[in-house]
């Protein structure tokens, strides 16, 4: 396959193919090389056709909760109470920073995801 710019769905798919046949060789050496370009290529392409927006903290919170074994009885612990964690899943108060720390240390997620802006439910909604 010759390398060259990802335009369409069909090149995409050649692309992938290519990348597959081309797994495993080292990096330096032709096929490796090619293997890299195609690689950044392809990233380039599913970047701009299909992006995948970041989850706000709210929603690794429910992630944390469904999916990796913890409890909104373990954040209840961690943010004080069970109201407080109510409010913070449903969007009505926002993380502080003490919060952001204490989840993060707690339960192994890293502090730039809790820490980002997220929106907030208006009470007079």
């Amino acid at each position: 396959m010759e390398i060259r710019p990802i335009r369409s769905d069909a090149d995409h798919r050649d692309a992938l193919q290519e990348i597959e046949r081309l797994w495993g060789f080292p990096l330096g050496t032709p096929e490796g090389d090619k293997l890299d370009v195609l690689a950044t290529l392809v990233e380039a392409y599913e970047e701009q056709h299909f992006p995948i927006a970041a989850a706000d903290p709210v929603e690794i919170l429910h992630f944390a909760i469904t999916d990796m074994g913890r409890s909104q009885s373990e954040l209840a612990r961690l943010l004080g109470s069970r109201a407080r964690a109510s409010e913070i899943l449903n969007r009505k108060r926002a993380l502080s920073l003490g919060q952001i720390r204490a989840i993060s240390a707690a339960w192994n997620l890293p502090i730039a995801l809790l820490a980002a802006p997220y929106r907030l439910e208006d009470d007079a909604a």
